[in-house]
């Protein structure tokens, strides 16, 4: 009977142990279930409860770890999120760098500088083709005038020769009629001399 009952004692404890050990396994591992487990498996005196030392040391251990991997966790965090404002502020500077650069150049690209004075395109090209056309219609002007004077000076030609060959003419006749003149006078001063 007493090994019997040793065998009985024996299963009983290790059927306890293994309870124990399974109960342990699928406990929650989180520092509330930690709380909760050292609650349930504490002894009451009075209305106080009594938690052995070592479930306590291993609780603080635990809590002391999950404090320290949060304060890591929180302090990469911050990091993280202090890295990202940098980044963030750094972009929005590079925005606004951009930005101005871009308004230059868009300024730049619609404008022309002539002697050091920007001028919008608009305003270049309405004064480029003021001048052209004032040059066009002066062009055409001087052209008329050219060859208006050209048409005059040929007609001045042809009247100074129509004119040279009259006075060709006149001259001709004029010197006929002063030998024939001549003549006649000299025939006469003949007649003269022989009568």
């Amino acid at each position: 009977m007493k090994s019997f009952l040793i065998t009985l004692l024996l299963l009983v404890s290790t059927l306890s142990f293994a309870q124990e050990n399974t109960e342990e396994v699928t406990e929650n591992n989180s520092i509330e279930g930690q709380f909760d487990k050292i609650y349930r498996t504490s002894t009451t005196y009075q209305v106080y409860k009594v938690i052995s030392r070592d479930r306590y040391q291993r609780l603080k251990s635990n809590v002391l770890d999950s404090l320290k991997s949060s304060k890591k966790i929180i302090s990469e965090k911050n990091n993280l999120l202090k890295a990202e404002k940098d980044n963030i502020e750094k972009n929005k500077n590079l925005l606004a760098k951009t930005k101005l650069e871009l308004d230059a150049a868009l300024i730049k690209e619609n404008s022309i500088s002539i002697v050091g004075i920007q001028l919008s395109k608009t305003t270049y090209n309405l004064v480029i083709w003021s001048l052209i056309l004032l040059l066009i219609l002066a062009l055409s002007y001087y052209i008329f005038k050219f060859s208006r004077s050209n048409v005059l000076t040929k007609e001045a030609k042809e009247n100074l020769a129509e004119i040279e060959q009259e006075f060709e003419k006149h001259r001709k006749n004029t010197l006929e009629k002063e030998q024939k003149l001549r003549r006649q006078l000299q025939d006469e001063i003949n007649k003269q001399r022989n009568s």
